[in-house]
């Protein structure tokens, strides 16, 4: 019985002030990151990536409106 008190007072010395509000944005800050890590994993492409597939986007409009065929009547 006595160990169980020891451990308890150890928890409870008045060494280590918290500041709640700060401790609040910690935590927000740290499921946050977590978050945003996660969708960069299910949502996320690199740079190159995305410049591959604006690139292939472009020559495909620019291929269609080669192809366009000119009416006259402002269409």
């Amino acid at each position: 019985m006595a160990e169980a008190t020891h451990l308890v007072t150890a928890e409870l010395r008045m060494g280590d002030l918290v500041n709640l509000r700060t401790a609040r944005k910690r935590a927000k800050r740290r499921q946050a990151e977590q978050k945003a890590a996660s969708s960069r994993l299910a949502h996320g492409r690199s740079k190159a990536e995305r410049a591959l597939v604006q690139s292939r986007s472009d020559k495909t409009q620019r291929g269609l409106d080669q192809h366009r065929i000119e009416t006259g009547d402002g269409q």
